[in-house]
This record gives structure tokens, C-alpha cells and sequence, in this order.
């Protein structure tokens, strides 16, 4: 099986799961009878715990002879975790085990980002291949398990969610090349590992680069945690949710499949700052609760506030670390992009929900102004010059 293809099924097990949990899980604990503000508390934990969690998480793993095992072992672990949370223990009970099976799901992709990025650069294919697979793979589980809540009940996101992680554990076995965490030796010493980590936390245009990304990323969250129940209250249901989500994935997959020519033509910067803008753009209008028709082409803005956003993402960080510290900085990346500043922004927006419905968009505009603004100062940084 061509590698592309191999790496594509891993993003594929991973994905065919977070997109069931991602727009699902809030239908569910709502199912549970806990509020808006609960569920912010409960999604937003895990993310605000992640600026520690990741970075820890990336230096264990790099304690490890092969990046594959590291995560075999999360996929087990998150199985199990997601799989408590069936029982009926309350509030506290959910916010804690959602909060570990969180926290072992979302550092599962950056550390396979980290094996992709590799593998794109030494065996010379499109980064975008593999990860467009994996979003495909998000898109079936959008569609898919939001006919199954119409239908069924939404206990099945828990089920659903249950048997991805179980796969993407099985994944990590099977499919992922067994690459050395180390090219020359052993795994380091925890000093060594803490020494890449501090150099990272004090270069300022890494710092700046990750900042911008994570508050422009962070502001999708309330699209993220609150927009199936928004658009229920705007008479849309489950099922047609899950196919606007999966418009904004298809065509998140159709720029990493075709767009890479013009991309790298475009440079890592600019793609920010245009993943910024759009961002902006989007969640102004879906303040106003616009009419389902305008749904579409707002959904088709995915293609920049998050692809274009992550893609520009991953070459920064890229070119701003070292092979030493790679893993880490992918960590550190995403637990700003999905971390610590989206942990706060979601703690508001379930507050905002309470009391304004969509109006929690315009917080998120406000977010991926600030972020826009951060992406133009890069053009500061030498480093990132061609």
C-alpha cells in the first residue's frame, strides 16, 4: 500500500471519530439535561488544561524509540475513557472523564503531523493527500451519526466514539511507518527534552507565530461546540447540521488536494493572514442568524478560517524548530489552537449561548481580528523571509 494512502487511513481513524465527538457531544450532554454554561465547562476544561497537558504529553512520547507507540497507547487509553463516560454519575463524573478522553484524543493528530510531515518531505508528496483523506473520513462521520441521532438516539455518539478511538489505536499498530523518535540515538534525557521545550517558550517570533494561529483556530469554537443546537433552534436538523459541517470539510479537502501549487506559491504568511480575514468574515455573518440558503457559502469559508489557518500553521512551526524539539512545537501549536485560548473562549461562549443564542459569533469575530492582526506582524520575522 502506497505510504500517502497508509498515512491517509491513520488521519482517516482518527477523524471518522472527532467528527461524530466534535459537532455531537454537545447534543448529548444537552440530552444529559446539563445547561449551556456546563457544557462550556466541560468542553472548555480540557482545552484550557492542554498548554500543560500537550507539551507533557509531546515529551513522554519522545521518550519512546518509535513515534508509532506513543500513540497505540493513547488510542487505548482515550477507548477506555470515552467509554465511562456512559455512566449516569452526573455532572463532576462527565466533566472528569471527558476531560482525560479529551486531553489523549487531541494529541493524537499533532504527533501523527509530525510522522506526515516527515514522510511528505523525504518521500516528496503532497502533505494535503493524506490529511484531505482524513477529512473525508470527518465528513462521513458528520453526516453519518447526525442521521443516526435523528433517527436513533444520541447515545449512539458515544458508541460511535468509542469504537474510532479503538481504531485509530489499531491504526497506529498497522498502518504507521515505525520511524525513530531519534534519527542518531536513543531517546534523550527528560533534560535534554525540557532544554528544546525552554528554547521554544523564549523565541519570540515562534511564540508570535503560534499565538496568532491559536486565536484565529480558537475562534471556531463556538461554531464548534454550539452551532448544531443554534441552528436546531433555527429549525435546522441534526441531519442537515451534519451536511453543512460536511460542505465545510469538502471543501477544506479539495484546497489540500489541489490547491498545493498555489499554496506554496502564496507562502505560509500570507495564508494566515487570509485564513484570519475570512475568519472575520464568517462569524460576523453568522451572528445574524442568515437564512439557510447563505449556510453554504459561509460554510464554504472553512476552506481558509481552518484549512488554509492549520496548513500555514504547520509550516511555520516547521520552519521556527528544530528536528529536536519538533514534537513539542507541533504540541504547543495545537494546544494554543485548540488549548488554552480556546478553553477561555468557550467557557464564554456557553455563557453568550445562555443568553444570546448566535450572538456568541461576534465574540469569535472579535477573537479572529485580534489573531489577523498577529499575522501581519510576522512579516517582522526574518526567519520566515524566502
Amino acid at each position: 500500500m502506497p505510504q500517502p494512502l497508509r498515512l491517509g487511513l491513520m488521519y482517516a481513524a482518527m477523524f471518522i471519530g472527532t467528527g461524530a465527538s466534535s459537532p455531537y457531544m454537545p447534543v448529548w450532554f444537552a440530552d444529559q439535561g446539563l445547561s449551556g454554561a456546563q457544557i462550556g465547562l466541560i468542553l472548555a476544561a480540557p482545552m484550557l488544561a492542554r498548554a500543560v497537558t500537550a507539551p507533557a504529553l509531546a515529551m513522554w512520547a519522545d521518550s519512546f524509540n518509535l513515534r508509532r507507540t506513543p500513540l497505540m497507547l493513547l488510542g487505548v487509553a482515550s477507548t477506555l475513557a470515552v467509554a465511562l463516560l456512559a455512566a449516569p454519575f452526573g455532572f463532576l463524573w462527565w466533566f472528569g472523564v471527558w476531560f482525560f478522553a479529551s486531553s489523549l484524543l487531541s494529541t493524537m493528530s499533532p504527533l501523527v503531523d509530525v510522522i506526515v510531515l516527515r514522510r511528505a518531505r523525504l518521500d516528496g508528496f503532497n502533505y494535503g493527500w493524506p490529511r484531505g483523506i482524513g477529512s473525508a473520513a470527518f465528513i462521513v462521520a458528520n453526516v453519518g451519526c447526525g442521521a443516526l441521532i435523528v433517527r436513533f438516539s444520541p447515545d449512539l455518539v458515544l458508541v460511535w466514539t468509542v469504537l474510532a478511538a479503538g481504531l485509530a489505536a489499531v491504526a497506529a499498530r498497522f498502518l504507521l511507518p515505525p520511524d525513530p523518535v531519534h534519527e542518531t540515538s536513543g531517546p534523550g534525557r527528560l533534560s535534554e527534552r525540557m532544554a528544546g521545550l525552554g528554547g521554544l517558550l523564549t523565541d519570540r517570533g515562534f511564540l508570535l507565530a503560534v499565538g496568532s494561529v491559536g486565536l484565529i483556530q480558537s475562534a471556531h469554537v463556538f461554531y464548534y461546540g454550539f452551532s448544531a443546537l443554534v441552528w436546531k433552534q433555527q429549525g435546522v436538523s441534526e441531519t442537515l447540521t451534519g451536511v453543512l459541517w460536511g460542505v465545510g470539510v469538502a471543501v477544506e479537502i479539495g484546497f489540500m488536494w489541489f490547491m498545493e501549487p498555489w499554496r506554496r506559491a502564496v507562502g505560509p504568511r500570507r495564508l494566515l493572514v487570509l485564513g484570519g480575514a475570512a475568519a472575520v468574515v464568517r462569524w460576523t455573518a453568522l451572528a445574524f442568524s442568515p437564512p439557510l440558503w447563505a449556510l453554504f457559502p459561509l460554510q464554504a469559508l472553512h476552506t481558509l478560517s481552518f484549512a488554509a489557518t492549520f496548513l500555514a500553521s504547520l509550516q511555520l512551526v516547521e520552519r521556527l524548530s528544530t528536528p529536536a524539539n519538533a514534537s513539542a512545537a507541533q504540541s504547543i501549536n495545537s494546544a494554543l489552537s485548540g488549548g488554552l485560548l480556546s478553553g477561555l473562549a468557550i467557557i464564554a461562549s456557553g455563557w453568550i449561548y445562555d443568553r444570546g443564542g448566535a450572538q456568541g459569533y461576534l465574540l469569535m469575530s472579535l477573537i479572529a481580528a485580534i489573531g489577523l492582526i498577529g499575522a501581519l506582524r510576522l512579516y517582522g520575522v526574518q526567519r520566515l523571509d524566502p
